[in-house]
Order: C-alpha cells, then structure tokens, then sequence
C-alpha cells in the first residue's frame, strides 16, 4: 500500500503564505493531478513531498509512515524533474543505474532491471548511447525510466512535459498514463495544462491562492465546476452574471443583465448564486428567421438572439463569439465541423439564435 495524506500542509515565507493548510489523499495506485495558474502554490507542494522544502506546519505521511522531516534521500519517492537533469557525461544505461549503483544494488541485478526500465519506456536497445544523442521526448524517457527503475511506491511529476512541442506532449501523456496503470505505482503530476490535467489523472485538484478549490474526477471538474474560478481555468466557458434569480417548481429561473431570461439545471444552488455557466460546445446556432421554434422541445432549452462577431477555424471545430445585450465579452460558441470542407455555418454580421439545453446550464 503507498496512499499517501497530508494533513494541514502549510508554507509560508514572513507573512505570505504559499500553502494554506492544505489537506490531500491521494489512494495507493491512484494518479491526481495540481493544476492551477502559475503561484496557486502546486509546486511548492510538490517540493513539501519531496523533502526538498520542508512545511511550516502540517505532516506528510506515506503508508504508514511519517515523512514530513524524513530527508530527500530516505524517502523513497521518485521525482521526474521539467528539466530531465540527465548526466550529459554517462550513457543511458548508467543514468538509469545511477541511482541503483548508490543503494549498493548487485550488479547482475542492476543491469536486470535497468534494461527492464528502459524496455518499459521504449528505449530497449539505446542503452550505450549518450543523452546528446536522444530526442527531447526519448531524453525525458530516459528521466522516467531512471525514476522507475528505484521502484518507489510514489512518483511526483514536476511539469516534466512543459519543454516539449505540442504533439510529443501530447504523446507521452499518454505514455505515461498507461505505464503507471501497468505499474500501479501512486503519483502526483503538478502541471498548469488543464488538457494534460484531464487525460493523466484519476482525479484533479483545481488549486488557487495554496487552496484546493476542487477535487474531483476530470468529468466533474470539468461538467460540474465548483466556482466560477475553476469554470473559467479548465476549459473555455460562458460566466454570464446573474441579475434575479428565482426558483419555479425546483427549475432555477434567471434573468441576465441584459435582460434575457433563461432556465438552469436543478443543481440545488443557493438563491445567493450570481454566475451562471453555458460550455460553448453545448451551444447551437440558428438563424434569426428561423424564429425560436428552430428546435422541437423548446421547453428543455435556452436561447437567446446575438449578432456574429468573429468566426476563427481551429481545425477541428469553428470558435465563434457572438455579441448580445448587456454582455460585455463575447458568447462563445464551439461549431463542429459537418463533412470533408471547412465551411463555416455563420458568417461576421449574421443575426442569429443561440440555442443549447437547460440541462448544459449551471448555476455557481
């Protein structure tokens, strides 16, 4: 078992405070990710758990056993830095092994295992060569496989994606995620990419200002926000302020500030609730002479009229921002695309009807 608890974990430098008492559990053989805007206090947590900050107050227990003033070396948790922090002098066989070779570890078993970290990360074969010889993406491989090959029953991941292009991040997230669930070892991924975010972990704590504001699978972090801070970090989000809200045989009514009315999901929010969510995916768009029965069941959604600001093609979907009353930023709307041709649906200076389900609209 290696779950791991902090309890009250608190880090502070004179009067500011980076770390407000936070309290996590992360189950053994479970991945959580910290995400959150730069300074919300992620990787100063991480380094806490690592020994190489030490709290100003709080504990940090592994199993069943205490770390929080356990040094860095006799914790047994693996760190996989942003920066890969390879040996530019050995190979790749002795990068792995260094750690192992400093725990006195025999050495038929060290060549065993270091060739069975590097098989597990794809590297089977380039064990003689030197780092300068290695891609970025093979190089933080190299850095996994040198975590690995310790065997610690918690890994911690400091934003170890963040210097890689787009499609090779995008590659070894899923790597990654797939070796520790063959592994099963426990983890904690600190990163400020909410895309990464949802595809590594088990389960995300949205942090800000040294909080967890949420801690939540990637569904409901994503689906059911628990603040408007975490609705407008993960994802692109509509936060309309609310004028009057009523209730109506449990259904939530809502008058906008400029005026329209429109219904939210029964989510047993307060009457004190001012914001209220529309994903812009959730969203369809009809033109102005279709007139508000453009779709059946007018009853289960919402809809109010807007003008078409700007139509910008993402590749795979059209983001388009549409100006409406009393609104002082732009509706946004996510339009897939239909067929082979990127063609949008609206053009700049269309009239137009946002149309999307009761269901889709949350109150926070």
């Amino acid at each position: 078992m290696s779950e791991l608890r902090l309890r009250q974990l608190r880090k502070q430098y004179g009067g500011n405070v980076i770390v407000d008492n936070l309290d996590l559990t992360v189950g053994s053989g479970e991945m959580v990710s910290l995400l959150g805007p730069s300074g919300c206090g992620k990787t100063t947590t991480l380094r806490m758990i690592a020994g190489l900050l030490e709290p100003t107050s709080g504990s940090i227990h592994l199993a069943e056993k205490e770390l929080t003033r356990v040094a860095p070396y006799k914790r047994n948790v693996g760190l996989v830095f942003q920066n890969y922090a390879l040996f530019p002098h050995m190979t790749i066989f002795d990068n792995v092994a260094f750690g192992l070779r400093r725990h006195g570890t025999p050495k038929h078993e060290v060549k065993e295992r270091v060739l069975q970290a590097l098989q597990s990360v794809q590297l089977a074969g380039m064990e003689q060569r030197m780092p300068a010889q290695l891609s970025g993406g093979q190089q933080q491989r190299v850095a996994l496989a040198r975590t690995l090959v310790l065997r610690p029953p918690l890994v911690l991941f400091d934003e170890p994606l963040s210097n890689l292009d787009a499609k090779l991040r995008q590659m070894l997230r899923i790597e990654i995620r797939q070796l520790q669930k063959r592994i099963g070892f426990t983890a904690i991924f600190v990163t400020h990419d909410q895309e990464e975010a949802m595809v590594l972990s088990d389960r995300i704590a949205v942090m800000n200002k040294g909080h967890i504001v949420q801690l939540d699978t990637p569904e409901n972090v994503y689906t059911r926000p628990s603040d408007s801070f975490v609705a407008d970090f993960v994802g692109d989000s509509n936060l309309l302020a609310v004028r009057e809200l009523r209730t109506t045989n449990s259904i939530p009514e809502i008058t906008l500030a400029g005026g329209q009315n429109i219904k939210a999901a029964d989510s047993g929010s307060r009457e004190s609730s001012s914001t209220v969510m529309i994903r812009p995916e959730a969203v369809r768009l009809f033109a102005a002479s279709d007139g508000p029965g453009a779709l059946h069941e007018s009853d289960k959604f919402n809809q109010i009229a807007g003008t078409v600001l700007y139509v910008h093609y993402t590749g795979t979907s059209y983001l388009i921002g549409l100006q409406v009353s009393g609104l002082d930023k732009p509706f946004l709307v996510k339009a897939p695309m239909h067929g082979a041709e990127a063609s949008p649906v609206v053009r700049e200076g269309d009239s137009v009807h946002a149309v999307w389900p009761i269901a889709s609209t949350l109150l926070l």
